[in-house]
């Protein structure tokens, strides 16, 4: 009888830890060759080497109807995955971010006595640390991406790890290719959900407006990651009163590109502002939530900012202009002041390069997945 082949499953539900788990699988292999990498991903998994169980291409769902019409899907796929691995075995599991799933599969891998290693932890600093005692009893080795993060962890008994933000190996190419700032050049960067894009291009482009009558020379592009986000964009200008609105260059899938060019930018807080970072774009970052959204988001979060930059620095190097603070009167003085000749310009580039120093780590995010991985499932580097 041969030898039972040594495997590790990743799974990873959404485009970007589909991107992450491409990385860690490219390693996992390069490390020990003779390893099987199963799991649940995208066509980035799949190129990696991976062989995958689920396709996640099928599993973006998006507004409350559509979650309740697919939670028997779900139930579905959280069985099969748990009966496949009780019956295949592998040596550890990699589980990445999506806690709606991933945290309901840990507690399935870790009653059938398989090891879990949880990348990307769930944002329990944020809200919700009554999760903490369950993660902590259902996963073997947490890796976080955030300074901050193993702290919020102490006292659990929890493995925490801190490898690095992976966005930062994922930008580097771009970071340290050779670029020069338009310094009329501003982005606009309303989110990628429609809710985001109806409550925030509002006020951005009458923000906009405001400063572009200051001053004539500065231009403004609007990258965006769908079509279906650049339609609803122009839909959003074609009603605006005219004269109204600057001219604003919509494009589409090449936002990362454009912070390397741009001098500023108004921006939806979110993993945008994280790429900004890193691409040293200064930002102004604005959110705005429906009203009861915005009432519970109240109560339940406790925290001082929202952008990472700001944690990750405990203090505010983007400006935040959230709720009812999200109004062109807030915004454009505070973008006056991070263009170029703006009095917070270099402050904001201090802090920019104090976090992407803090977001760092010794090693590669990737390999430092990788060699949690295996060390976790018993499986020494080859």
């Amino acid at each position: 009888m041969s030898p039972r082949q040594p495997t590790i499953w990743i799974m990873a539900g959404e485009e970007s830890g589909d991107g992450y788990g491409a990385r860690v699988a490219t390693e996992l292999l390069r490390l020990r060759p003779d390893l099987r990498v199963s799991g649940m991903g995208g066509a980035q998994m799949r190129n990696a080497g991976v062989e995958l169980m689920v396709d996640s291409a099928e599993l973006g769902v998006v507004g409350f109807v559509e979650v309740l019409k697919s939670l028997s899907f779900f139930v579905r796929l959280l069985n099969q995955m748990a009966a496949t691995a009780r019956r295949e075995r592998p040596d550890a599991v990699l589980l990445i971010d999506y806690p709606g799933f991933n945290l309901r599969l840990a507690e399935r891998l870790c009653a059938a006595d398989i090891p879990v290693v949880y990348y990307i932890s769930p944002q329990v600093w944020a809200w919700k640390k009554n999760r903490i005692p369950k993660i902590a009893r259902d996963v073997t080795r947490l890796l976080c991406i955030f300074p901050f993060e193993p702290a919020v962890y102490e006292g659990s008994g929890l493995d925490v790890r801190f490898v690095g933000h992976p966005l930062l190996e994922i930008l580097a190419p771009l970071r340290h290719a050779p670029a020069t700032r338009d310094q009329n050049l501003i982005l606009l960067l309303p989110g990628s959900r429609t809710s985001e894009i109806q409550r925030l291009l509002p006020i951005f482009l009458d923000t906009v407006h405001t400063l572009h009558r200051q001053h004539p020379e500065w231009r403004f592009v609007m990258p965006l990651p769908r079509e279906s986000c650049a339609n609803l964009a122009r839909d959003i200008i074609q009603a605006r009163p005219p004269d109204s609105t600057p001219e604003v260059t919509i494009t589409v899938g090449d936002t990362r590109q454009w912070m390397r060019r741009a001098a500023a930018g108004l921006a939806a807080s979110g993993t945008v502002t994280v790429e900004a970072t890193i691409l040293e774009l200064p930002l102004v970052v604005a959110y705005k939530f429906g009203w009861l959204t915005g009432k519970l988001a109240r109560r339940l979060v406790k925290l001082p900012f929202v952008s990472i930059i700001n944690l990750v620095t405990n203090r505010s190097v983007f400006v935040e202009c959230l709720q009812d603070d999200a109004t062109p009167a807030k915004l454009a003085p505070a973008l006056l002041d991070i263009m170029p000749g703006g009095q917070r310009r270099q402050e904001v580039f201090d802090g920019i390069r104090e976090c992407i120093s803090s977001l760092g780590c010794t090693t590669r995010a990737s390999a430092a997945v990788a060699r949690n991985l295996l060390e976790v499932a018993g499986l020494p580097d080859s």
